[in-house]
């Protein structure tokens, strides 16, 4: 059920599904209020109407016949820079006169049914879908409107950004506007952010929101490994299954801004978009400017139920192609196993040992193109290495065809070494302030993709590599963060909108790549984990998560990438040991129940490992094989965070609840440690549920009673799993 019910009479726009309600009302002199967001409400007659009470150095309107009624303490939609609201603002413009003062008020209204796609930028999509459209001018500049979008979903989720108009004859030059502001009458909330680092990415941190500013951000050019484009606020006493929570996602790649404010009142105000510091916007005559998306999200039944929203919003109505509900191959990557040191015959032999095995894809990593023999050359040079492959990819490729193993490629295209042809015939085509020193970092840098002659030429060299090749996969990497971002050509004035064109020449580049290339399964990396976000994926339906492929360390990783982000976008892999990143040892089992719990894989050498090895990976793939659909596109739940205690368990529960399947961990063994029961979710309460191990069991007995995990399994680094398949009859 979605409606957007208006009431005339009272200026009220209350938008309501089965999970959710938010209510909105035009006060006097045009503001627009934020009234209620919460569980549903059968109907609204404003009983959250703000009061009014004179509050000292709050200023009221100039025509105002009393001091009780002020802009910077009433809850806004959305607030105008310098019109006597000290709070964040959520837009600022500059005008041809110097000032950067705006005053919106309420204009207008639209109704839609649906969801509006946006052009050039990725977007969550919905035919069932209802749409408030709430238009807001200027009272001094005229024809300048700000255009407030949402969108509500069946699925349980509010989609809103902002779009600015400039029907006026100025030039005006947009400093900041934000995709969403949110005004909360109260700031007793938690904030659960996903902060980290390369190899150490969305590390699940919660902390109270003190007096004053809090902000998430990200100034690398790229949403990061060092902040994910998320944040949640909670109640205090809100845990993984219940609580009221709320769950906010920026469908974006680039420097983002979520910012905090909890004011003098105690009252919050939070505001997300791209970072104002990297952003300014030329708004010509007649033009406009449209923001990227955030979903929101409101659960009353805890982390859980917030991430059940994301996930089924992400696979419903952002996934697009051919991936979006299929089965995700298993793959093995060459790339711990070889590095850059290999040639025809080396690969030949890991594809027929991935055959052997049952292994479905063959993805060739980095050193394949130019003279690439390290990474310190021949990025932008996307030419098959002929020293190393002879016979290009063709022979491979039909060697893998032959043992049922198909093949994937390697691709950087957002960067140039210094080293390459690429930068020497134009080295006015990475992003340089002229006559400063260039950063370097991994010894690239980084091409200017906002530059159409740019993306053209890599474009071409992409596209006879796919076009020529019977290539199922690629893997889009990039290795370094944005720095000295100006773009060689561009007038000066418009520098401030490089950040952005770049993300947009991105997207731009990417739409044109998955349309005409739709069989292919596209991955995004960032040196693992650090682009994982909603606006990579509405492109590339699966991420590597982290280059990290620790057992241990993932069991944190996947774990806070689950708050958002379903595990069928989750690339993950077992590598071998000692690990690479972290020279820890853990069991071939336990690799393997953790790499499952995603888009599964291997990063090892096949032709260097035991018979019993392979035994045991052969069967870890029937497993996965066996339980694939459950996995990727089951139900998902988390039972024990590994960022509260020792262990760690989530489970997948099938849509129709006749089969779940569990994992749980154990970091470090203890001596005379306590046993552990462990609770289930997402069960029919009345269904008999068998595990061919321990037996029959209600639903309501494995969610309120539990079971014992092992008590006979010791040592440090062990995992368990568990599958319970529904029988007939009931309890």
């Amino acid at each position: 059920m979605v409606e957007i019910l208006v009431n005339q009479q009272s200026n009220i726009f209350h938008l309501k599904n089965d999970t959710m309600s938010y209510v909105i009302k035009v006060e006097e002199q045009g503001l627009v209020s934020h009234q209620y967001v919460g569980s549903p409400l059968v109907s609204y007659e404003g009983g959250r109407n703000y009061p009014r009470v004179d509050r000292s150095f709050s200023p009221n309107f100039y025509a105002a016949e009393n001091r009780l009624y002020s802009r910077d303490t009433l809850p806004q939609e959305f607030s105008s820079y310098g019109s006597g609201d000290f709070r964040t603002t959520g837009v600022k413009v500059k005008q041809a006169n110097g000032s950067n003062v705006v005053d919106f008020r309420f204009d207008s209204y639209e109704l839609l049914d649906g969801k509006p796609p946006l052009e050039g930028l990725p977007h969550f999509y919905s035919d069932q879908a209802k749409t408030l459209i709430i238009k807001l001018k200027d009272r001094l500049i005229n024809g300048l409107t700000l255009c407030l979008l949402y969108s509500i979903f069946p699925e349980g989720a509010i989609v809103r950004s902002t779009k600015i108009l400039n029907n006026s004859q100025e030039c005006l030059t947009i400093e900041k506007i934000d995709s969403l502001q949110l005004d909360f009458v109260d700031a007793d909330y938690e904030l659960v952010s996903l902060p980290g680092a390369w190899a150490n990415e969305r590390q699940l941190k919660r902390e109270p929101l003190e007096s004053g500013i809090k902000m998430l951000r990200s100034e690398r050019g790229s949403s990061s490994h060092q902040q994910n484009p998320f944040g949640a606020l909670l109640r205090k006493e809100t845990n993984e299954f219940q609580g009221e929570v709320f769950g906010f996602s920026l469908v974006y790649s680039g420097s983002f801004q979520f910012t905090f404010e909890k004011e003098q009142y105690d009252q919050l105000r939070l505001n997300i978009g791209m970072n104002e510091q990297q952003f300014s916007w030329e708004l010509q005559p007649n033009a406009s400017f449209q923001t990227p998306e955030v979903i929101m999200v409101y659960s009353d039944q805890g982390l859980n139920g917030m991430s059940a929203v994301f996930h089924q919003m992400t696979k419903d109505c952002l996934l697009r192609g051919k991936y979006k509900k299929k089965e995700r191959p298993i793959l093995v990557n060459n790339w711990e196993a070889t590095y850059f040191d290999f040639d025809e015959g080396a690969i030949n032999q890991l594809i027929d040992e991935a055959g052997d095995l049952g292994i479905e894809l063959f993805v060739l990593d980095d050193g394949w193109f130019g003279k690439r023999e390290d990474d310190r050359t021949s990025l932008g040079d996307w030419e098959i290495n002929e020293q190393k492959l002879p016979n290009g990819l063709t022979k491979m490729i039909a060697h893998g065809a032959e043992r049922k193993v198909a093949f994937g490629l390697w691709f950087e295209p957002e960067m140039v070494s210094e080293d390459s042809h690429l930068f020497r015939n134009h080295p006015e085509w990475v992003l340089q302030v002229p006559g400063r020193e260039k950063s370097r970092s991994r010894d690239q840098f980084v091409l200017d993709f906002s530059r159409k002659d740019v993306r053209e030429h890599i474009y071409q060299k992409m596209q006879v590599i796919l076009s020529q090749n019977e290539i199922s996969y690629v893997k889009w990497d990039m290795n370094r963060h944005l720095s000295e971002v100006y773009s060689v050509g561009r007038l000066s004035a418009n520098q401030g909108e490089t950040h952005h064109r770049y993300v947009l020449g991105l997207y731009d580049f990417l739409e044109k790549l998955t349309t005409e290339f739709p069989k292919v399964l596209f991955e995004s990396c960032s040196g693992g984990g650090g682009r994982f976000d909603l606006g990579m994926l509405y492109y590339m339906p699966q991420t590597w998560t982290s280059d990290n492929t620790d057992a241990v360390a993932r069991l944190k990783i996947q774990y806070a990438t689950s708050l958002l982000y379903p595990t069928v976008t989750m690339g993950a892999h077992i590598s071998d040991v000692p690990n690479h990143q972290t020279q820890r040892i853990t069991s071939l089992e336990m690799r393997g129940h953790v790499a499952m719990s995603g888009t599964f894989g291997y990063e090892l050498d096949l032709t260097a490992i035991s018979k019993e090895e392979k035994q045991e990976i052969s069967q870890q793939i029937t497993f996965y094989k066996q339980h694939r659909q459950l996995i990727q596109y089951g139900q998902f739940y988390r039972l024990l965070s590994p960022f509260e205690g020792n262990d760690c368990a989530w489970m997948f529960v099938s849509p129709d609840q006749s089969q779940c399947l569990v994992f749980y961990y154990n970091v470090l063994e203890r001596a005379s440690a306590p046993f552990r029961i462990l609770k289930l979710a997402g069960l029919s309460e009345s269904a008999v549920y068998t595990n061919q191990e321990l037996g029959s069991f209600s639903g309501s007995e494995l969610m309120c009673s539990g079971f014992y995990t092992s008590v006979i399994k010791k040592g440090d680094f062990r995992s368990e799993c568990y599958y319970f398949e529904r029988s007939e009859g009931k309890r």
